[in-house]
């Protein structure tokens, strides 16, 4: 049931929620579009996100009505702002005149005034400090908590009911079809495949490729099948790693959707990755895994359930870090062994279940 606060007087039927980030963060803030879809059955609910939220968004269909595209701004890294596109989306925004916009996409030190420029009869979210905030409306940035409670809490504080963290990804008959295709064309036997995923959008949160390689050649030579996966712009990453492995390794970048990945994820054994969205994959079909962070904020990104999904770091003073490329020497990840990982792997794995 809805809470008292104003902003739910009277119900809204149109509410928007800012939030343009990526697969990893939107997969991580889908616990609270659920609570906000039970909590407003009838509500007519609006995603404004990035054009790489199409295919989340179209899984989503119970908590997500509709995507509207953000053309970015200077002051978000995610995509190339388009500027001439800006105008008209706030014109067109405003013209709707949505009841409720909610941001959820940080802590409003930038986003704030975006969505106060949207035009709706109210809005609620995140401020950057605790002398801003407003009860029942706005709530001050919960740094000290992982990113799928970050945005419960705020429903929480918004007073809905707002509790239940677990990740979710819908998968369709047409996801398990395309995936049982491309098992069968590259033999891959789901039931002693080990998934490795060397990239991430940074180079500074990539684990170094040789590295990746050792684990990769340990376990193809102790009977475990690899399969490599990355996105169609990670190809050459992909085949590098495939190249110094030097047993045979099914390479899957680039060449299955998104739902037939989670498909074959879900029948999987394991998957050893960088912190980055995959790994928010595997916690959503419960496949389990190995994590290495470099350089992000392991307190806010590492799956909530620690026995299932190990996460490995070198703890470092420069953490969270932005850069594309590391200006030190890159401590963070070579801070992690491949011994370390390899014992990660080994307890992750069943006593005898070596093939």
């Amino acid at each position: 049931m809805m809470g008292t606060a104003q902003i739910w007087r009277p119900a809204p039927r149109r509410v928007a929620i800012f939030r343009a980030l990526n697969l990893g963060d939107l997969l991580c803030s889908m616990p609270a579009f659920r609570a906000l879809r039970q909590a407003l059955p009838d509500a007519r609910i609006t995603l404004i996100g990035l054009e790489s939220a199409v295919p989340v968004v179209a899984r989503f269909k119970a908590y997500v009505d509709e995507l509207v595209l953000f053309p970015g701004d200077p002051a978000f890294p995610e995509q190339a702002p388009r500027a001439a596109e800006l105008p008209d989306f706030y014109r067109g925004l405003r013209a709707r005149h949505f009841d409720l916009i909610l941001q959820m996409h940080g802590s409003g030190a930038r986003s704030n005034a975006l969505v106060q420029a949207m035009g709706a009869r109210r809005w609620a979210g995140f401020v950057p400090e605790t002398r801003q905030q407003e009860a029942g409306r706005l709530m001050a940035w919960p740094d000290h908590l992982p990113e799928v409670r970050r945005y419960l809490a705020l429903l929480s504080y918004l007073g809905l009911p707002a509790r239940d963290a677990a990740l979710e990804f819908p998968l369709s008959a047409g996801d398990d079809d395309e995936a049982d295709r491309v098992a069968a064309e590259t033999g891959i036997d789901l039931g002693r495949t080990i998934f490795i995923h060397p990239g991430a959008r940074l180079a500074s949160r990539r684990w170094p490729l040789d590295r990746f390689a050792r684990v990769a050649l340990y376990l193809a030579a102790r009977g475990w099948q690899i399969a490599v996966t990355g996105s169609s712009a990670e190809a050459e990453l992909a085949a590098s790693l495939v190249r110094q492995v030097q047993l045979p390794v099914v390479n899957l970048c680039g060449r299955t959707s998104l739902g037939a990945l989670v498909s074959l994820l879900r029948r999987a054994r394991l998957l050893v990755c960088n912190d980055t969205g995959i790994s928010h994959l595997a916690a959503a079909v419960m496949l389990p895994s190995v994590v290495i962070a470099s350089g992000s904020d392991v307190s806010r990104w590492a799956p909530l359930d620690t026995a299932r999904h190990r996460v490995l770091y070198a703890p470092m003073p420069c953490r969270p870090c932005s850069y594309e490329e590391c200006p030190i020497g890159h401590p963070c990840a070579r801070g992690v062994g491949v011994a370390e990982v390899l014992a990660q792997v080994q307890l992750q794995l069943p006593t005898g279940a070596m093939p």
